[in-house]
């Protein structure tokens, strides 16, 4: 590989952690992001990452797209009572808070795809395309990552633990 084909290969990898609004850089960027599926059989998918919103003004994820499943949504973990949790979409989308980051992780709001079109291979990408309201469309590469682990005690997606989302400042 030439010096040159790896800074192109950068520079495209880098544009798709970034947004564009219009003319100028979107504040919205999203980091560490992964797939997975919890069998090479399973019909359902869900994505997680952190959204970091570097703008002076709160944004909102209000939906997603992606060719890998019938359908994509936004998800959150609530409790059903007896100890047992249930995902259900967010109507709403997630608020993005200026200056902050918002995290999709397992066992809390994610975005969660059914009907996939194709099984999850571990070390290959999707790709999905999210809609803010503010800085409109952002579509990112998302490694398919089928050995990584829930961090700080949050279970897989069909796991029982009543996490949620959680937002640090940068």
């Amino acid at each position: 590989m030439t010096f040159k084909s790896l800074l192109a290969g950068t520079a495209i990898t880098l544009m798709a952690a970034t947004a564009h609004a219009g003319d100028t850089m979107s504040s919205i960027m999203i980091h560490d992001a992964y797939a997975r599926a919890s069998s090479p059989v399973a019909k359902a998918g869900a994505a997680f990452m952190e959204i970091m919103n570097h703008g002076d003004t709160d944004d909102r994820l209000i939906s997603a797209t992606s060719d890998a499943a019938v359908r994509v949504e936004l998800h959150t973990h609530i409790d059903a009572g007896d100890g047992v949790t249930q995902m259900r979409e967010v109507e709403g989308g997630f608020v993005i808070p200026a200056g902050e980051t918002y995290v999709l992780k397992r066992g809390g709001d994610h975005v969660m795809m059914m009907g996939l079109t194709d099984p999850f291979v571990d070390g290959e990408a999707i790709e999905i395309t999210f809609t803010f309201e503010k800085a409109g469309e952002v579509t990112v590469e998302i490694p398919i990552d089928l050995q990584r682990q829930a961090e700080h005690g949050a279970t897989d997606h069909s796991g029982h633990n009543h996490g949620g989302h959680s937002t640090k400042s940068n």
